[in-house]
C-alpha cells in the first residue's frame, strides 16, 4: 500500500509585476528608454507621460552637519532635462553652414554606427545602404565630409577611425594652447613614429627625430595629455552617459535634482478605458483590452515603483555621505549597502540593483552610485576611513613624485604608514592596480 507523508514548505512567490519592477530597477537610464519604447510598441494600451518639471518630495529630512558646520541639510528635487552626448553633437553640427536635413540625416546614421568608444569602424557603404532605404541617396565623399566635421566638434575626436586619427585631430585642436614647436614634433611623432610611442620606446625617438630632447619630452607629454577616450560622461565600458541625479550643494543645503530622463512614464490610454468602461467594441477587441490591461497596469506601476525606489536611495546617500556632497571626495566615509537598505526600509538586493550603472553629478565630478558603497580601514587613531580616501592619497603621492625616481609600491606602503594607515604592501599593490597606476620602472621617465 502507498505511503503517504505531508510536509510543509515555504515557497516565495514573486507576481509579475514585482518581476517587471526588479528588471526595471536594474537597468541603466538608456536601457531604460528603450525598454519603455519597445513596451509602447508592443502594448497599444500604453501611452507616454511628459515628466513633471516639479518632483518635489513631500517630506523633507535634514542632513548631519558637514565637516563640523551646523546645516539643515535640506533638500529636495525636481526634474531637469539633459541632452543625450549625441543630442549635444546634433545641435553643434545644426549651427554650422551647409547642414540641411540630408546631412544632419548622415550625421544621426554615422553617431548611430560608432563602436562602444566612440570610433567609427563601419565602412561608408553601410551608412550609404541605410540611408537609400530611408529614401535618401547620398555618397562615400559626402559621408566622410560629415564624419570630418563630427570629428572636430567638442569633444574632438568622436567618430575617428582608430586612435592615431583621434590623437592627431585632438592635437590640432589645441593649437594656440601649445607651442608650435612642440606640437609640430608631437604631430610627427604621431604621423611617422606611432608605433615606437605606443610601445614606449623613448630611446628610438630621441634617435630618430632631430628634436632637442627636452622637446620630444614636452611633445610626448603633450600627446599623454589628450582624451583617448572623449566624451561628456563615459562609464568603464567606454559609453557615453547621461546622470541620474544631479546633488548641488548651497548654503548648507544639499538639492538633488532629478533627470527627467529618469522619469519617464506610461500610462493607460483613456480611449480604451472607455471603449473597456463601456463595454463597446466587439467580443474580440474587448477580449484584446482586457487581456493587454493587465500588463500595461503592471508596467506603469513598475516604473512608478522604480522612480520611488531611486529617490528613497539618493535621500538616503545625501543623509550619510552629507559631508561628501557638501565638501568632496576626501570626506567619503565608510558606508555598506546594509545600511542603507535599513534607512530606506528595502532589501539590500534591492539597493544594489538601483545602484547598478546609475550616476549622480556632483560639483566634484560624475561618479557610480555604487562609489559611495565602500569599506572602511582602520587609522592608528582608531578611526575608520573609507579605502577610497587611502587611494586619493595613492594619486596624489604619484602624481607628487620624482618622474626620474617613482615611488616603489614599498615606498608607498611606507609614506601610507607615516600618514597613519598601516595596510600591506599587497593591498597597496591591489590598489594601484585597481586606479590602473603602472608599476614604478613603466612611470620612470626617460630625460
Amino acid at each position: 500500500m502507498a505511503e503517504f507523508r505531508l510536509q510543509q514548505k515555504q515557497k516565495a512567490q514573486l507576481s509579475a509585476q514585482q518581476i517587471v519592477s526588479s528588471q526595471l530597477l536594474q537597468l541603466p537610464l538608456a536601457n531604460l528608454e528603450q525598454r519603455i519604447y519597445e513596451e509602447l510598441q508592443e502594448n497599444p494600451l500604453l501611452e507616454a507621460v511628459e515628466a513633471e518639471k516639479d518632483n518635489s518630495l513631500d517630506e523633507r529630512e535634514r542632513s548631519p552637519a558637514s565637516s563640523g558646520s551646523q546645516s539643515s541639510g535640506e533638500h529636495f528635487f525636481q526634474a531637469v532635462q539633459f541632452d543625450s552626448f549625441h543630442e549635444i553633437l546634433l545641435k553643434q553640427l545644426a549651427l554650422q553652414e551647409g547642414m540641411g536635413r540630408c546631412e544632419v540625416q548622415i550625421a544621426i546614421e554615422i553617431l548611430g554606427n560608432l563602436d562602444s568608444d566612440g570610433y567609427f569602424v563601419e565602412e561608408a557603404e553601410v551608412i550609404i545602404d541605410s540611408l537609400r532605404l530611408a529614401g535618401l541617396e547620398t555618397d562615400g565623399e559626402t559621408v566622410e565630409a560629415i564624419r570630418q566635421k563630427i570629428l572636430n566638434l567638442d569633444p574632438p575626436g568622436v567618430a575617428a577611425e582608430d586612435l592615431r586619427e583621434r590623437l592627431l585631430v585632438q592635437l590640432n585642436s589645441s593649437s594656440g594652447k601649445t607651442p608650435d614647436k612642440v606640437r609640430e614634433a608631437a604631430e610627427v611623432i604621431l604621423r611617422h613614429h606611432f608605433d615606437d610611442f605606443i610601445h614606449r620606446r623613448f630611446e628610438r625617438l630621441v634617435k630618430k627625430l632631430q628634436n632637442p630632447p627636452e622637446e620630444i619630452q614636452a611633445a610626448i607629454n603633450a600627446i599623454i595629455g589628450l582624451d583617448p577616450h572623449p566624451g561628456i560622461f563615459q562609464d568603464e565600458g567606454g559609453h557615453y552617459i547621461s546622470p541620474d541625479f544631479i546633488v548641488s550643494f548651497e548654503n548648507g543645503e544639499l538639492t538633488a535634482s532629478i533627470n527627467d530622463r529618469s522619469a519617464l512614464s506610461v500610462k493607460v490610454s483613456d480611449r480604451y478605458r472607455d471603449i473597456l468602461g463601456k463595454r463597446q467594441g466587439s467580443k474580440e477587441d474587448l477580449q484584446f483590452i482586457r487581456r493587454n490591461l493587465q500588463r500595461a497596469n503592471e508596467f506603469a506601476s513598475a516604473l512608478e515603483t522604480r522612480r520611488q525606489t531611486m529617490l528613497k536611495v539618493i535621500e538616503s546617500l545625501m543623509k550619510h555621505q552629507y559631508a561628501f556632497f557638501a565638501d568632496g571626495p576626501s570626506f567619503l566615509v565608510p558606508l555598506g549597502m546594509k545600511t542603507i537598505a535599513a534607512d530606506a526600509g528595502l532589501d539590500i538586493s534591492t539597493i544594489s540593483r538601483a545602484a547598478n550603472s546609475k550616476y549622480v553629478q556632483t560639483r566634484f565630478g560624475v561618479f557610480d552610485l555604487k562609489y559611495f558603497f565602500t569599506g572602511a580601514i582602520q587609522t592608528d587613531d582608531g578611526e575608520d576611513v573609507s579605502s577610497k580616501i587611502i587611494k586619493q592619497h595613492l594619486a596624489d603621492m604619484v602624481g607628487a613624485e620624482d618622474s626620474s625616481n617613482p615611488l616603489s609600491d614599498d615606498r608607498l606602503t611606507a609614506m601610507l604608514g607615516e600618514q597613519g594607515f598601516q595596510i600591506a604592501r599587497r593591498t597597496v599593490a591591489k590598489y594601484r592596480e585597481q586606479m590602473q597606476i603602472p608599476v614604478a620602472r613603466l612611470r620612470k621617465k626617460i630625460f
